[in-house]
């Protein structure tokens, strides 16, 4: 998922350099959206194995 975010960023920055200004806003937002889930995920995942640690004999 942070891949997908990183590779957005990318072709922000890249459609931004060539002036692209509707195309680089459009996988800026892409990117925010795919980070967010990503952290989501991540402390959806942390709470998850931790809650299985705490049960473990």
């Amino acid at each position: 998922m942070i891949r997908l975010a990183i590779i957005f960023f990318i072709i922000a920055i890249i459609a931004a350099i060539f002036g692209f200004g509707g195309i680089a806003a459009g996988a800026v937002g892409i990117a925010k959206v795919f980070f967010w889930i990503f952290v989501v995920l991540f402390i959806i995942s942390l709470i998850a194995g931790y809650s299985r640690k705490e049960r473990r004999p």
